[in-house]
């Protein structure tokens, strides 16, 4: 599957499925469901058909673990009815990334093993566009392993290091704000985007058109729309509209 070109700004709802179910957590946290969101296959359905072009996968169980559930994917693949599906979660290996592509993700997504120069110059080669890069953040330090772990690198480094090994695209979410609906952290995210002038994702803590509409002003080529989508504070067509 190819992926499809975009242009201008992008929203991307988020599914993060946990134990079968689509939920939100607080900072992450597996025993802080926020939100309960039912079959991931629904959801997908649903926000395909209200217009969403890019659906954001999250297997947290594979995050947490290290071992994705490709059927998973296959199974979201198909709901989304031709939105193309961005997945992540435990993604630590070349081979892990190819099953993803193979089982229909049109991009997959890497955090953890990001960490590892060969790893990430490997990836970068063999996969180009399709690849993602998560840059995960807690007070400016990326975090691994399903954000349990917070390494001693900042996230601009591992962003410029991303550049310098020919990634093509990132993902910038603040640990600490997602699921908070407190705004997104825009220092993190111009940081990022000034160290390695990468097309850029950004996710957590937006919860408002005006904080899309921010997001947009300082470069960011996309959001992931999660708990304020979920929650019903942001509508995903007036999102849209603001893309």
């Amino acid at each position: 599957m190819q992926e499809a070109v975009e242009s201008g700004f992008t929203v991307l709802p988020a599914l993060d499925v946990l134990e079968g179910r689509c939920v939100r957590l607080a900072g992450g946290d597996r025993e802080h469901v926020t939100i309960e969101g039912g079959d991931p296959c629904e959801a997908a359905t649903r926000f395909a058909a209200g217009g969403a072009q890019f659906l954001h996968l999250v297997d947290l169980d594979g995050a947490f673990s290290g071992t994705p559930t490709l059927e998973l994917v296959q199974r979201v693949v198909v709901a989304a009815n031709g939105a193309h599906i961005q997945a992540g979660g435990g993604y630590r290996t070349i081979a892990a990334v190819e099953s993803a592509l193979a089982a229909g993700a049109a991009r997959a997504i890497v955090g953890t093993a990001a960490l590892s120069p060969r790893f990430l110059r490997e990836a970068a080669t063999q996969f180009g566009e399709r690849l993602v890069v998560a840059v995960d953040a807690r007070d400016g330090l990326v975090v691994v392993d399903g954000w349990a772990r917070t390494s001693a690198l900042p996230a601009p480094e591992l962003a410029r290091a991303c550049a310098q090994a020919g990634v093509r695209r990132l993902l910038v979410t603040s640990a600490t704000r997602d699921g908070s609906l407190a705004g997104p952290d825009l220092d993190l995210l111009e940081s990022v985007i000034e160290a390695s002038c990468l097309p850029v994702l950004a996710a957590g803590g937006i919860a408002s058109l005006d904080d899309l509409i921010r997001i947009k002003g300082i470069g960011c080529e996309g959001a992931v729309l999660g708990s304020a989508l979920w929650s019903g504070r942001v509508r995903l067509a007036d999102a849209l509209q603001v893309a």
